[in-house]
C-alpha cells in the first residue's frame, strides 16, 4: 500500500514527516507530484520520498491519496484524475470550503471514497489538530486508518461535516487569534522591562503550558484559572482588566466572523 499527495506544499510537507516519524509509512512508500521543480526537489530533500510532476502517476500507483493543493485548483485536478480513479482508493482532502457534496459533484458517477479534513497549521510542529468526515462510500476501517494518519502529526477527530464551518472558526483560523495574544503579552514584557526574545519566549512557554494543563488535567479552563487567581492578587487584577477590555466578546466575535466567511466561501 502506497500513501501519495497531490500537492507538496508546507502542509503536505508536515503531514509527510509525522507519517514517517509515527512508522506509519516509509519515505519509499509515499509519492508526491507538484508541477513545480522546485517544489518537488523541496519535498524530495526534506523527506526522503518519490516525487513526480504528473497526478496520474500518483493515482496509479497509491491506494490512499490526500489532495494538498488550494480549494481553487481542485476542480481543474479532478478534471485531470477523474477517469483514472479505482473505486477501491481512499481520497483525503484538506481544500477549505470543498465540501462532500461539492467532491461527489465533481467526481460525477464515480462512487468514491472520500474523508474531508480541516487540518491547522500547528501540524508543522506534530501539534495539529484536525476534524475529519468520511462520506457513506468509506468504511469503518478506512475511516479508522484516515484518523490514524491525521493523528500522525497531533491530534484529529471524526466529526459531522455540518461543524465543519465552527472548526474552521476555532481550530482552523485559531492558531492566528493565539498568535497575536502571545505577541500582545510580548508586547506588554517588552513595555516592562524584558527583552523581545526573552519577552516571545515567556509569552509562547506560557501559552503552551496552560493549553497542556487543559489537555492533560481534563479539568475544566475555568476551574485551572480560579487555581492562579488569588484573592486581592496580581492575576485577579489583570482578568479583571481583561473582562473589562472584553477579551471573551472580542474572541467569540472573532470565531464567529471566521465561521461565518466559511460559510459564505461555499457559497460563493
Amino acid at each position: 500500500m502506497k500513501l501519495g499527495f497531490i500537492g507538496t506544499g508546507v502542509m503536505a510537507n508536515a503531514m509527510m514527516k509525522g507519517i514517517i516519524e509515527a512508522g506509519l509509512y516509509k519515505p519509499e512508500e509515499i509519492i508526491g507530484a507538484d508541477p513545480f521543480e522546485a517544489g518537488r526537489n523541496k519535498t524530495r530533500e526534506q523527506n526522503g520520498v518519490n516525487v513526480t510532476a504528473d497526478n496520474l502517476e500518483v493515482i496509479e500507483k497509491c491506494d490512499v491519496v490526500f489532495f494538498t493543493i488550494k480549494p481553487q485548483y481542485y476542480a481543474g485536478m479532478i478534471d485531470g484524475i477523474r477517469d483514472h480513479v479505482r473505486e477501491d482508493q481512499l481520497f483525503i482532502s484538506i481544500g477549505a470550503g470543498r465540501t462532500l457534496s461539492y467532491l461527489k459533484e465533481a467526481f460525477g458517477d464515480k462512487k468514491v471514497k472520500i474523508v474531508r479534513v480541516m487540518p491547522n497549521t500547528p501540524a508543522q510542529v506534530g501539534a495539529g489538530m484536525a476534524a475529519y468526515c468520511p462520506n457513506e462510500n468509506v468504511t469503518a476501517e478506512e475511516a479508522a486508518h484516515a484518523g490514524e494518519i491525521l493523528s500522525a502529526f497531533g491530534r484529529a477527530e471524526q466529526m459531522p461535516e455540518s461543524l465543519f464551518d465552527i472548526v474552521t472558526g476555532v481550530s482552523g483560523s485559531g492558531p492566528a487569534y493565539v498568535f497575536m495574544f502571545i505577541e500582545a503579552m510580548a508586547d506588554a514584557a517588552v513595555d516592562g522591562g524584558m527583552n523581545r526574545q526573552q519577552a516571545y519566549k515567556f509569552a509562547a512557554q506560557t501559552v503552551y503550558g496552560a493549553a497542556k494543563m487543559v489537555l492533560e488535567t481534563g479539568k475544566h479552563p475555568g476551574e485551572l484559572k480560579d487555581m492562579v487567581t488569588s484573592p486581592a492578587g496580581t492575576t485577579i487584577a489583570g482578568v479583571r482588566k481583561l473582562e473589562e477590555k472584553g477579551l471573551r466578546t472580542a474572541v467569540i466575535e472573532g470565531v464567529a466572523a471566521a465561521t461565518q466567511k466559511s460559510i459564505d466561501m461555499q457559497r460563493g
